[in-house]
């Protein structure tokens, strides 16, 4: 994905940001520069621009996926300097507390790793470090190309000191690569490898929760959250203690421990990555003001927080401020234009009856998952889900029957799954995964309001009442389309006429 450089903000100011705030974009990929083993170096644009953006004062934030390089090990120190006070020093100390850096420090570091490697061609730990840093870059962006270059400098590090000889570090930038390309059989590979040779190794238990909860083995998954707070404390550990406690259903629960994150945050990122947790348990509560609110509150803590300007969106549809909705979509694709974005801007055009505007952003999301497939990136669950209610129903059901043949059996892929083999004519075969996507998957307010439209089929009219009104009271808005679907589906059920007899 081509993307223009920019020169980075300067750091906000404590007023309530703009609907669309400024940010920082990655530079272009670029020729490789000259120098030692030129397939695998960076990019010399890339290189050009973090230096300059290390220069900045930007509030930014990279989002914690918990896979972080390991502490520097002893042929680390040796080989490459310590880095001088400043964003390079502030970047590693993030790095080794498991906290997420400013854009403007991880920019430095990888300016210092890419000009390091340049020089220094053998050292494993700045090759797994870059590795790993470019997979962040990638994420940060939406553009799955810098994968590749993560890809080639982690088996970099990997030929110069294998994995088995002490370089976990980068076995963990190889878990934390799968995730990011959803490939969580790949990333539960590397991490499991990492847990059986260092148990202690705080930082691989992130990886692997992740890839359980992408596999759908929510108990390892559980596991590794009370290894990973066992071995690790701060706010991190509330974090993915709280996000545990969500996934579970004990919303109560999640929101305490999201509150005690907040409470310990100890940099700009990290607060805003604990706002927005906040909002998301809010939105999915059905407190759409309060979802706002907390949305708001990350904006201002940290104007790189792009995730929160799609959340606040979907909180500004349930409020019927879809023209401020709008802006904030747009806002959060200018900088960070993830797929699910796409579609859920492409939905809200249509709830509102824009249906060229919405073919015009279905059309970008369909060029989007195309880059993706290139890089190497399964974004089979968002494809088959965007088949199931805007294109073809039954080859979104053979799309995610192939998931699930892959061991990806998450919740969310098991309601996908479910609703279009219903959407398909299916119904008889959806209800098991529909049931399973809601026992597993924290009563989420759309599987539950799958589920009932799928007895509703069935002719369950009872547990469909039940379903449907479930689903609408845990939060009404839960989709612009959807959720007026389903008031309409309870409303038809209400009279024992319409859906058989009473009870039943």
């Amino acid at each position: 994905m081509d993307v223009t450089p920019q020169e980075p903000p300067k750091s906000p100011d404590s007023t309530e940001p703009p609907l669309e705030p400024p940010g920082i974009r990655p530079a272009p990929l670029g020729p490789v520069s000259p120098g030692p083993d030129p397939a695998v170096l960076p990019p010399l644009s890339l290189r050009t621009k973090l230096r300059r953006a290390a220069m900045g004062a930007v509030a930014g934030a990279v989002l914690v996926t918990g896979a972080v390089v390991a502490v520097p090990d002893e042929d680390e120190k040796k080989s490459a300097p310590p880095p001088a006070p400043g964003p390079v020093s502030r970047a590693l100390k993030a790095r080794d507390m498991g906290s997420p850096a400013s854009l403007s420090d991880l920019t430095a570091l990888l300016g210092d790793r890419q000009e390091w490697v340049g020089t220094h061609p053998a050292d494993a730990p700045s090759w797994a470090l870059l590795g790993t840093a470019y997979v962040e870059w990638g994420q940060r962006s939406a553009d799955a190309a810098y994968f590749g270059r993560a890809e080639q400098a982690l088996k970099r590090s990997l030929d110069v000191v294998p994995g088995e000889k002490g370089n976990t570090a980068a076995w963990v930038g190889l878990a934390t690569l799968a995730n990011a390309r959803h490939d969580f059989v790949t990333a539960k590979k590397w991490g499991e490898k990492v847990r059986a040779r260092q148990p202690k190794q705080w930082n691989v238990y992130p990886a692997l929760i992740d890839a359980y909860n992408g596999l759908g083995d929510y108990k390892s998954a559980n596991t590794a959250v009370e290894k990973f707070t066992a071995l690790h404390s701060g706010a991190p550990a509330l974090i993915r203690t709280a996000q545990s406690y969500r996934d579970r259903g004990r919303r109560k629960d999640a929101l305490t421990s999201a509150r005690a994150a907040a409470d310990r945050a100890t940099t700009p990122a990290q607060k805003a990555e604990c706002l927005h947790l906040l909002g998301e348990l809010a939105w999915e509560r059905g407190e759409p003001g309060e979802a706002v609110a907390q949305y708001s509150a990350a904006l201002r803590t940290d104007r790189a927080s792009h995730p929160s300007l799609a959340g606040r969106a979907g909180a500004l549809v349930a409020l019927g401020r879809t023209a401020e909705a709008e802006r904030d979509y747009k806002a959060a694709l200018a900088d960070l234009p993830r797929p699910e974005y796409m579609l859920a801007l492409g939905e809200l055009y249509e709830s509102l009856g824009r249906d060229e505007d919405a073919r015009n952003q279905y059309t970008q999301l369909g060029q989007a998952l195309a880059r993706d497939d290139g890089q190497g990136v399964d974004n089979a669950l968002l494809r088959g889900r965007f088949e199931t209610d805007h294109g073809d129903p039954a080859t979104a059901a053979k799309l995610l029957k192939a998931e699930w043949a892959r061991s990806h059996r998450s919740a969310e892929v098991a309601d996908a799954l479910g609703w279009a083999l219903h959407r398909s004519g299916d119904s008889s075969s959806a209800l098991k995964y529909a049931t399973q996507a809601v026992d597993t998957g924290g009563r989420n307010a759309a599987y539950v309001a799958h589920l009932g439209a799928i007895q509703q089929r069935l002719k369950d009219y009872g547990a469909a009442r039940r379903s449907l009104g479930e689903a609408l009271l845990t939060n009404p808005h839960f989709s612009p389309l959807e959720g007026p679907a389903a008031q309409k589906a309870l409303d038809a059920l209400a009279s024992p006429s319409a859906g058989g007899p009473e009870g039943r």
